[in-house]
């Protein structure tokens, strides 16, 4: 039997035992930082099957190592998160949440069984490949500064050092056996936005007697598209939104300040700077013209994803030798960010889709939704995957 013959049985050999620890961590999700349980069900399962690994690692980050033959020829890396999200699940499973108001919404239990399915079977198989497999379970995808550059900072990518890494995301509109990749740059950078007017409140009767923020606040909201539609190039996508306002006033009261959260994104860092400046400049003039002020605070967020073109088109040729060349599919251009960034903008990275909707059984809702849920047959297929995504690197 081939060694791709012999993943895909491996794979379906473990499948049961994929859809056991996959409900075991959708059932008992952890926020990002808090992921003490998570790592600890990790650590465990390398242990159980004899990968050696280090634990609190950016938090509760956990790192195995899988040596094969010639283990310091070059070393390739395969990642998975492990947090959840604050969302309240809806879905009437049997692995439903036990956590109440958190969930795994975003697929990440989904990431670390499939990790841990993939190091299963590359445990078993390391006298197939020349070098080290490395195998990042990775805290705090969810939330700034990203478990990604924290573990980076602490040298996850260092001793001994990572040549390139792969890492896979869940897409519930992708049928499940279907995945889907894209060369280049991928998702945008993502920049978080608080603002906060200032102004005099008063009686919503006597406005004269006021400084109204709700106001500034509309003119600062409208200003600030002039930013993508006027000062962006058009051909390099750009978003800026405004998604929260509070105005603590009433009917007949003119409250004192607004505050408003948003997010910026984009593909080029010059540009995103440059974004950044225009506006704290605008905002801040809007608000001074018209009596009050405006608090700026721009917390930087993940950069933008490329996939490092030599390595993506190796990885989609090898998945359409592993998955049949009608089940590999182009991907979009997304707006989306991930902290996998990161690690693109130290080493060669791919980051891919797979596939994990079945529209026949209703499974459709979309990623960060109270309803998410997959096909599970989804864990065999992106198990089998990385491994040999991970055996082709090594052996290229």
């Amino acid at each position: 039997m081939n060694i791709k013959d012999t993943i895909k049985q491996k794979a379906a050999e473990i499948f049961g035992e994929l859809v056991e620890m996959r409900r075991h961590l959708h059932a008992h999700p952890e926020l990002s930082y808090q992921e003490k349980e998570t790592a600890a069900f990790v650590a465990k399962k390398l242990k159980d099957v004899g990968i050696h690994y280090e634990e609190n690692i950016g938090g509760f980050g956990v790192v195995g190592y899988i040596y094969g033959k010639n283990p310091d020829k070059k070393v390739f890396a395969l990642r998975g998160d492990m947090d959840a999200l604050p969302i309240l699940e809806q879905n009437d499973v049997d692995y439903k949440s036990c956590n109440e108001g958190v969930m795994h919404a975003c697929g990440h239990d989904v990431h670390t069984t499939c990790l841990m399915g993939a190091a299963m079977i590359l445990n078993d198989l390391k006298e197939n490949f020349e070098g080290t497999i490395k195998l990042i379970f990775q805290p705090a995808e969810e939330r700034l500064p990203g478990g990604a550059s924290i573990m980076i900072k602490e040298g996850v990518l260092e001793n001994p050092k990572v040549e390139a890494i792969v890492g896979q995301h869940v897409l519930p509109q992708l049928e499940v056996g279907k995945v889907a990749y894209r060369s280049g740059i991928s998702m945008a950078s993502c920049d978080e936005i608080f603002l906060t007017v200032k102004g005099k409140g008063g009686h919503g009767a006597v406005p004269q007697l006021t400084v109204d923020p709700i106001l500034i606040a509309a003119h600062i909201i409208i200003a600030l598209q002039q930013i993508v539609s006027r000062n962006a190039n058009p051909t390099m996508p750009s978003v800026l939104s405004i998604g929260k306002i509070i105005g603590n006033g009433a009917t007949n009261i003119i409250p004192d300040e607004v505050k408003m959260d948003g997010t910026l994104r984009t593909f080029d860092e010059s540009w995103r700077a440059d974004a950044k400046v225009k506006i704290k400049k605008i905002a801040e003039s809007i608000a001074e013209s018209m009596g009050g002020t405006c608090e700026v605070n721009i917390l930087d967020g993940y950069p933008f994803l490329k996939n490092e073109e030599q390595l993506t088109n190796r990885c989609i040729e090898n998945a359409k030798e592993y998955m049949g060349e009608e089940n590999v599919v182009p991907l979009d251009l997304r707006m989306t960010a991930e902290d996998f960034s990161y690690y693109s903008q130290v080493v060669p990275a791919c980051f891919y889709r797979l596939g994990t909707g079945n529209i026949a059984k209703g499974i459709v809702s979309p990623i960060h939704t109270p309803t998410f849920d997959v096909d599970e047959k989804c864990l065999e297929i992106g198990a089998g995957l990385m491994a040999w995504l991970a055996i082709n690197e090594l052996n290229n």
